[in-house]
Parts: C-alpha cells; structure tokens; sequence
C-alpha cells in the first residue's frame, strides 16, 4: 500500500484503494465536531428552522417552547460553527442558516435522515 500500511487479512477486496482515499484523520475530527454543535435536539430543531425562515430570538422561543435565554444559548454556539448568521434590524436580531455549502449539506441531510428516520404520513 502506498501509505506503508499492510492488512493482517487479505479478504479478496480492494482495501487498499479505500485506505488511498480515505480523508486524513483532522478532517474526521472536523465532521465529528461540527456534528457535536447539532447533537442537541433543541439546537438541531432551531437550526432546522432557520434553514426554512429567518427568524428572531422571540419568535424561535415561540416556535419550539423555550425560553429566549435558551434560544440565545444555542443561537451563539450555531453561530460560532459558522452554520447560521445574523443581521441587526433596529432593536431586533434575525437569524438564519449560512448561506454555504456546509450549512445547506447538513441541512439536506438532517431533512433525510427525518424523513428515514420520522416517516410522516
């Protein structure tokens, strides 16, 4: 293998291709963190909804039956992973999903796993 790699057992399938293409060990790190901002229920709820609408911290504590301190909460660590942004209106902030390939990638996602997941009928 070209990576110095040697199998213990030769199953007859082309591993070693896989290893070829297999992302460095940082890049896993980097999914696995992105995932831990969205394994709340409620942040994964709200950032679902801010893919749909862009919204303030009253109206998404309205939404999803929290309080807005809670909402802020999570609002600042979506933020922070660069999955939502925000925009001043006057007194009001407005937030919604970023407008990046990352954002709308994990948005598409989460909409399939739902729908694997919670089949509405």
């Amino acid at each position: 293998m070209s990576n110095g790699i040697k199998l213990p057992h030769d199953h007859d399938v082309d591993s070693e291709k896989l290893v070829e293409r297999m992302p460095e060990e940082e890049h896993f790190q980097t999914v696995a963190n992105l995932m831990k901002q969205l394994n709340d229920p409620s942040r994964l709820r709200i950032f679902w909804i801010l893919c749909h609408v862009e919204e303030c911290v009253i109206d998404i504590a309205a939404m999803t039956d929290m309080s807005s301190p809670a909402v802020s909460h999570h609002l600042r660590i979506l933020k922070t992973t660069g999955l939502i942004v925000s925009r001043r209106e006057g007194k009001e902030m407005y937030y919604k999903a970023a407008d990046t390939d990352i954002a709308q990638k994990l948005h598409h996602a989460v909409e399939e796993i739902m729908e694997i997941s919670c089949p509405m009928e």
